[in-house]
């Protein structure tokens, strides 16, 4: 179907932005929710206060009938193609190429080579699989949602340097050929997470500084606690 699992969308979502990527290529976009999960977090949550978009997200869609005016509006480009027939033609390095609920629908040799083909091309990739897929077919007409292999943690860490999250039900990890991508990776999720731990007063500060109009709420809540 045009979706994936919701469960996991806060875990990637930290993932993402630890990593903060000034482009990205999102394959096997679906309904194109985690093209506007990128748009809204790594545009609306910069600082800046100015509604527009300076990244660049591009998207990967085999099956046209996904395709809405959702997309049209958050992506810059759209590839209505098989990625495995273009994977080694495109030519816009990504800062990071998200396979979110993908890998499982390639044959094991087709996704390895996607897998190597990306690496090679890009800066980085976010790969989300369940550790046991269903079994299934075709869904919403469309052939290419069939489940076709598993992977598991050594397969994916064969590939390069890595960085899993834990998770019950699916290998969720960063992987580039790149260390220093992920040491940084590992750096600023680290920070992301020690920052919800800091008190309230601290957060609103921050907060303050970003948002118009939490200022005056944050003088507000001083105030009454005097």
């Amino acid at each position: 179907m045009p979706s994936s699992q919701y469960y996991h969308i806060s875990k990637i979502m930290e993932m993402i932005i630890s990593l903060n990527p000034k482009s990205v290529l999102d394959i096997g976009s679906g309904f194109g929710k985690f093209g506007v999960l990128c748009r809204e977090y790594l545009e609306l949550w910069d600082g800046r206060q100015k509604y527009e978009f300076k990244r660049r997200i591009d998207c990967v869609e085999v099956f046209q009938q996904y395709i809405s005016p959702l997309h049209q509006y958050i992506y810059n480009k759209i590839y209505n193609n098989d990625i495995l027939d273009i994977a080694q033609e495109l030519d816009i390095k990504y800062d990071l190429v998200l396979l979110i609920d993908v890998l499982e629908h390639f044959e094991k040799d087709d996704g390895s080579r996607l897998l190597r083909t990306l690496l090679k091309n890009n800066e980085c990739i976010l790969v989300s699989t369940p550790k046991n897929p269903s079994p299934q077919k075709d869904a919403f007409g469309n052939i290419h949602e069939t489940h076709k292999s598993a992977w598991s943690p050594s397969e994916l860490s064969s590939l390069g340097n890595i960085a899993f999250v834990r998770d019950d039900i699916s290998w969720i990890s960063v992987i580039s050929l790149n260390s220093n991508v992920i040491s940084n990776y590992n750096e600023n999720i680290k920070r992301l997470r020690s920052h919800g731990k800091l008190p309230l007063e601290t957060k609103l500060k921050r907060f303050a500084k970003q948002v118009p109009g939490v200022a005056d709420t944050y003088k507000k809540l001083k105030v009454n606690r005097k």
